[in-house]
């Protein structure tokens, strides 16, 4: 029973993970100090896609789910387990990459255009 909560649970915290990677960026527009954490994730995930590191997390659901006598995780990992031809189809892979990373370049961008809007509000004031 304690396996499968950490299996289940891992793969929960996996998915909150990828999507705080995808969006998280965009809470910075209302605290700004939130784009330092949310740039060292989206950091790592470019380094897991781009280098080919591993994410702990798979490692940790594989071996609880291991060891409550499932199935563990394939050797390709997370995404391509629950997300790559299930929630998009496997032929648009680097199609929701790309788009990943334009959702964290504007939300970027947004937050150093809210910053400046801010600076330039308080200078004035």
């Amino acid at each position: 029973m304690v396996y499968r909560v950490i299996g289940e649970g891992s793969m929960v915290l996996h998915l909150a993970f990828l999507v705080y990677v995808a969006l998280g960026g965009f809470l910075a527009w209302r605290r700004p100090r939130a784009i330092w954490p949310h740039l060292a994730c989206a950091l790592y995930g470019l380094g897991i896609t781009v280098i080919g590191w591993t994410c702990p997390l798979t490692h940790v659901e594989d071996w609880g789910r291991r060891n409550a006598g499932q199935a563990g995780l394939p050797p390709e990992g997370f995404i391509a387990h629950y997300l790559t031809g299930v929630v998009y189809p496997a032929e648009h892979l680097i199609t929701i990459q790309l788009l990943v990373a334009l959702s964290v370049a504007l939300s970027w961008a947004g937050t150093l255009y809210l910053y400046r809007q801010r600076k330039r509000a308080e200078n004035t004031a």
